[in-house]
């Protein structure tokens, strides 16, 4: 069940003893502008805790942010969050933590790409702003808990500690973006969408009953700090271009592009190649090296990896001794593979039970014991079955 400390603890302080079944808490709803966080904050209101909004403006210009319904940090955005607290009679405020998401996801963003790795900006979220810079404050002001619209669920165990958990509702279930919170940020969290299977459509039918106007809303699509959804022409004016070569496994020149940042291992599309390959088949990005420019692809085989080495582990409990059998999930909508996982000089060592393709370094691994998350780590490194490894 979702219930928290029932009295507020400051920023630096360990989990409070948690509160009983039934008490009313002080809960600060993080409302985006769209429908889930909307209703997670109804939700919460209609348990009888004290709910007070806050919609984070995360832009110091918002217009240059996507415009719209695709996004969550436009004017519109905010003044839908303003509209759906009224409605639901609770205080709202807009906070202004521009300059931290700067600093901690979009330059993260950049540099990560600039490096030759692909980030998550969504999970940085989460760890840095949603459960860092909101939370402490949220705390330093008495609340006891954020609330957010993700689907998840925090499970409270016997002996007062807190688990994090896959959704009721397998299908709309984010818990691989939350995979970054430990276990102090999990006694101050609440989902109140994650414990039942809902369909989009009942959480719409369910906001339309509740009288909210962001009921037909449509969902947010890729990555809120790109205008126009073009990652690559974001990365290009932040990183300007460089022509630099396209090769195969053997080194032989394929084609050029113009900026190693704007390719990810195993994409396919948009490679320019200047001729197919030998058995006629697609070829896919395996190895990018930031260091002389050049993007390296072959076969889909060739993305077969058996292994990989992560680091800067997050736990969102205690951390785990020995090696273990777990599942790992790499992507935010990717399948969870049965994987053994030992925490080694600080690194994370997973093996899988059978390859898998599209692992990408700077991306996260994210570890579950059945369907409570153990933790994530970010990709280093990986192991091939064939030729070509980083």
């Amino acid at each position: 069940m979702n219930d928290f400390p029932g009295a507020p603890a400051p920023a630096s302080a360990a989990p409070a003893a948690p509160g009983r079944d039934g008490d009313r808490l002080r809960v600060l709803a993080a409302m985006s502008g769209g429908v889930d966080s909307a209703v997670a904050a109804a939700r919460a209101a209609e348990a009888g805790h004290d709910v007070t909004g806050v919609h984070l403006a995360l832009s110091a210009n918002p217009q240059s942010f996507r415009t719209g319904a695709r996004g969550c940090c436009t004017v519109e955005d905010a003044r839908d969050a303003r509209r759906a607290a009224d409605v639901i009679g609770i205080p709202f405020y807009v906070w202004d933590l521009a300059e931290r998401f700067r600093q901690d996801v979009v330059e993260d963003f950049v540099a990560e790409y600039e490096a030759g790795r692909t980030p998550n900006p969504c999970l940085r979220c989460n760890e840095k702003i949603k459960f860092a810079a909101l939370l402490d404050k949220a705390l330093a002001l008495g609340f006891d808990a954020v609330c957010t619209g993700h689907y998840a669920r925090v499970v409270r165990r016997p002996d007062g500690t807190r688990e994090l958990h896959r959704a009721a509702d397998a299908a709309k279930d984010q818990s691989y973006v939350l995979g970054v919170l430990d276990a102090r940020q999990l006694a101050h969290a609440l989902f109140p969408l994650g414990d039942t299977p809902t369909t989009k459509d009942e959480i719409r039918a369910e906001a339309e009953a509740r009288g909210l106007a962001v009921a037909r809303k449509p969902d947010s699509h890729d990555i809120c700090f790109i205008a126009d959804g073009d990652t690559q022409g974001f990365l290009a004016r932040r990183l300007g271009t460089s022509e630099g070569a396209v090769v195969d496994e053997d080194g032989h020149r394929l084609g050029t592009h113009q900026g190693a940042y704007g390719f990810t291992v195993g994409q396919r599309r948009g490679l320019a190649l200047g001729r197919p390959a030998p058995d006629g088949k697609p070829r896919y990005v395996l190895d990018i090296s930031p260091v002389d420019n050049t993007v390296t692809v072959g076969p889909a085989a060739s993305l077969d990896v058996t292994a990989l080495t992560a680091i800067r582990p997050r736990w969102c409990g205690p951390a785990p001794t020995g090696p273990g059998t777990y599942t790992a999930q790499l992507r935010a909508h990717g399948a969870a593979a049965p994987v053994t996982a030992e925490l080694a000089d600080g690194e994370l060592r997973v093996a899988f039970a059978e390859p898998v393709r599209g692992v990408a370094p700077g991306q996260a691994v994210v570890l579950y014991d059945g369907t409570r998350v153990v933790g994530s780590a970010t990709i280093a490194s990986t192991r091939r079955a064939a030729a070509v490894a980083r």
